[in-house]
């Protein structure tokens, strides 16, 4: 009986472990996400930016050859 509650703290233990590396893991990628998702903000703002600011035809555009 005592040998195997042993067992069952060790594979409590274990599982704990696992546990606590998984939620680190998982937090990790929340502030990967995080810092994606702000510079996903970034780049679509600025990229409104640039659109708003080249509204001209491309009839103005001079071909690369000239």
């Amino acid at each position: 009986m005592d040998s195997r509650i042993t067992d069952i703290e060790v594979k409590l233990s274990h599982c704990e472990d696992a546990i606590d590396a998984l939620n680190r893991t998982v937090f990790r990628q929340q502030q990967q996400m995080d810092l994606l998702q702000a510079q996903l903000r970034e780049l679509f703002r600025m990229a409104q930016a640039v659109g708003a600011a080249e509204s001209r035809s491309l009839r103005d555009e001079i071909p690369p050859h000239y």
